[in-house]
């Protein structure tokens, strides 16, 4: 039986500070739309989703994501279940906030890289980066070429109005729809969460993790030493996979190109473990859970496409 501390530590605190982000998310979004702030949000993103024939609401949502990802899936949820999105546009959209998402999260990962690898940290995360920034530009394409234009009226980001705001209605409405949809993010969030903590400590995701570890041999073109980084990737945390990769750069064991492609490769097969634990459970407090998986996963293909590619032109370059 798990101590009630470890409990608090594991579930409690981390669940807590899930349903505070997306719950000041709501908030965020909620207001934008009381105060009907989105048309001029969606004038800083407008000439790339003008270029993806994406509608306004998409342009809004990743002008968004720069500051609260929670916020701009919020505002896409709403698009979506109101008719404004379809669901190719959904899923499109959802795609086009690759960079800003990335550039959010930017800071601590970069922290944490230069923490371990030093200089080497500006290769791995500017690789990263290249791979975000990709998959903006290929959905940008893909909407150009799958998109019929939005009609005039969305195409054209005008500035809001400038008449007087009435904060306390747009307040009112802000709660009202908080309220609501507070309800359907608890009860999908909590027990998804729930559920898949639980598997996690079944060790369901270790077993999987432990399969994929024993499996990394197949990576033969990189030096044997290399494969203890992704290991590390998959059996702990990506913490200990820099340790390790510093540790045997320090030592001379791997050179500074073979630490980045083993940092790359064990990101590519470890990440759609970890988005499922992680990244469902918030996408299901806005998405319905069928849609919500569908999402997940059309996002970590493109994730691990991207990072394929950037990974095979830094080896092809470097070898």
């Amino acid at each position: 039986m798990m101590e009630a501390s470890v409990l608090f530590a594991k579930l409690v605190l981390p669940l807590g500070r899930l349903v505070l982000v997306m719950s000041v998310g709501l908030l965020l979004a909620g207001l934008l739309e009381s105060l009907h702030w989105t048309r001029f949000v969606a004038r800083l993103a407008s000439p790339l989703a003008r270029l993806g024939h994406l509608r306004e609401v998409a342009g809004a949502s990743f002008a968004l994501a720069f500051f609260s990802p929670a916020a701009s899936n919020s505002l896409l949820a709403e698009a979506h279940a109101s008719g404004e999105l379809s669901r190719r546009e959904l899923i499109l959209a959802n795609l086009f906030n690759s960079s800003p998402t990335f550039l959010v999260h930017l800071p601590t990962l970069f922290s944490m890289v230069f923490a371990f690898l030093g200089p080497r940290a500006f290769v791995y995360v500017g690789l990263s980066f290249a791979a975000a920034a990709m998959r903006t530009a290929c959905t940008i394409i893909a909407g150009r070429i799958m998109l019929p234009p939005p009609p005039q009226d969305h195409r054209t980001c005008a500035a809001p109005d400038s008449g007087k705001r009435d904060w306390k209605k747009a307040a009112e409405l802000t709660l009202a729809r908080f309220k609501k949809r507070i309800t359907k993010l608890l009860l999908f969030t909590i027990p998804i969460y729930c559920l898949f903590f639980a598997m996690q400590q079944a060790g369901w995701f270790s077993l999987a993790e432990q399969w994929l570890a024993e499996h990394a041999g197949a990576f033969s073109f990189l030096n044997p030493s290399a494969i203890s980084i992704i290991a590390m990737y998959l059996l702990a945390e990506s913490g200990a996979a820099m340790s390790a990769a510093a540790s045997l750069a320090a030592g001379g064991a791997l050179a500074d190109h073979e630490v980045i492609m083993a940092l790359l490769v064990g990101n590519i097969i470890s990440t759609p473990m970890r988005a499922l634990r992680h990244q469902f459970p918030s996408y299901a407090g806005f998405f319905s859970p069928g849609l919500a998986l569908h999402l997940v996963l059309m996002n970590q293909l493109c994730r691990a496409s991207s990072l394929i590619l950037v990974a095979a032109l830094y080896y092809w370059a470097v070898a």
